[in-house]
């Protein structure tokens, strides 16, 4: 543990520990407040509804940006003094997202009836908020393209206070909107609140050095459309079909179960993706750059069950805790309405217990790139949420979902211990020689 600690401490926190903590407990503070706005004034259907509604614009998003954010941070980072290799990355990430984003915005919004359909049903006419999304996305587009670039400068300290800004700011517009106009208005600030916060980047960057002169079209390089290709296709997996499969998963509970059912999972995945965020920060700040650093098997292992003697058993006591607190932890969140809620954590909260433990070994795929490593697990836990969720929903109802959630990771955690079992049990040369 004190290893671990030390490792954050001087490599990692160093610069942006404290501002990172406020900006984590500012976006769960925001995330609280308005799901208590719409448990009071949209409700468990309501919230089934903007869960949807979500779901898809994450995944036009991540399309419209290609998944280029970490590939254009890599490429920036490397070639920030290098004034020719740093405008080829930004002119070609720059031309690939505008292509992109062009594409997505036309296709939206002159197919708002039928996204409308297949999100909301056909019994809901919200082709009008599909229509504002599609106007907005450039503005989210060019966000995240400020994001990365200002990401590969270093420039951490800005990007956190921004993102705390933004985080502010989204609050309070959803807030607003949604007393205004009840679930109108919650659908709205679901497709403009993070577009909006290209308004609070574009301040700072307008005193900042002019990238705008590095974007050519002469520039654009197809040498490096193939080296962001890989961290696009990977990015763009996991944020396009997760999502997706999301919206088909609750759309089944819709139909099978019902409206307000259906809200109620959309709770709990609500109150799962808060307490994740924390686990999720340090698997980002100590994994992923640990994994990159090393090189060795015995290295590997170390680290892998280092973090699951120091951090996993804290994790689990925090479970238990919030499953004991869930009756108390629902009220403050919801309203009563979402008392059904509380028949849900045993399931999900097993669920996160083992998609946390196999999620830290799979962080090597990443590190690693190990591309089809990568692809062939995350397409198999896909195809398994699926069809266990309509399998345990048609036998259990809603809490079925719930169900699906734990053995789709527990079949994901046997895949990834199959996959690194020699790397994590075999016997390691050097140790047998030192013998």
């Amino acid at each position: 543990m004190k290893k671990l600690i030390n490792y954050i401490n001087n490599n990692v926190l160093v610069k942006v520990a404290s501002l990172n903590s406020v900006s984590v407990i500012i976006k769960i503070i925001a995330g609280f407040l308005t799901s208590k706005f719409i448990a009071i004034f949209v409700g468990a259907e309501g919230l089934a509804l903007v869960g949807n509604l979500r779901n898809f614009v994450s995944s036009a998003q991540s399309f419209s940006i290609l998944g280029l954010y970490n590939g254009v941070v890599k490429y920036i980072a490397q070639n920030k003094n290098n004034k020719a290799e740093l405008s080829k990355t930004i002119s070609t990430a720059y031309y690939l997202g505008f292509i992109a984003t062009s594409i997505i915005c036309v296709l939206v919004y002159y197919n708002a009836e039928v996204i409308n359909d297949y999100i909301f049903h056909e019994y809901n006419d919200y082709a009008y908020v599909i229509k504002i999304f599609a106007l907005v996305l450039p503005f989210y587009a060019l966000n995240m393209m400020c994001f990365s670039i200002m990401n590969g400068f270093s420039k951490f300290k800005f990007l956190i206070v921004f993102n705390i800004f933004g985080q502010i700011l989204g609050a309070i517009i959803t807030i607003f909107l949604i007393w205004q106009n009840q679930i109108d208005g919650a659908l709205v600030s679901v497709v403009i609140a993070e577009s909006i916060l290209f308004l609070i980047t574009l301040v700072g960057i307008l005193n900042r050095r002019d990238f705008s002169k590095l974007i050519k079209a002469s520039q654009f390089s197809f040498s490096y459309v193939k080296k962001l290709s890989s961290f696009s296709i990977m990015a763009l997996f996991s944020a396009i079909v997760m999502p997706l499969v999301a919206i088909t998963v609750r759309s089944y509970i819709i139909d099978e179960v019902g409206l307000k059912e259906a809200g109620m999972w959309e709770a709990m995945n609500r109150i799962s993706k808060y307490y994740l965020m924390f686990v999720y920060s340090l698997l980002t700040l100590y994994i992923l750059p640990r994994f990159s650093e090393i090189d060795t098997i015995k290295g590997f292992r170390k680290e892998v069950f280092g973090f699951y003697k120091t951090i996993i058993p804290i994790f689990a006591v925090g479970l238990i805790i919030i499953y004991f607190l869930r009756k108390f932890i629902v009220q403050i969140l919801f309203t009563y309405e979402f008392e059904p809620v509380t028949e849900l954590f045993l399931w999900q909260l097993l669920g996160d217990f083992v998609k946390v433990l196999s999620i830290i070994i799979a962080y090597q795929f990443l590190a690693k790139k190990m591309f089809w490593h990568y692809i062939i697990t995350e397409a198999f836990s896909v195809i398994i949420l699926y069809l266990t969720s309509v399998y345990f929903i048609d036998n259990y109802g809603v809490k079925g979902a719930n169900i699906a959630h734990f053995v789709t990771y527990v079949m994901y955690y046997g895949v990834i211990l199959l996959i690194f079992s020699s790397s994590l049990f075999g016997v390691i040369q050097e140790e047998k020689d030192d013998v």
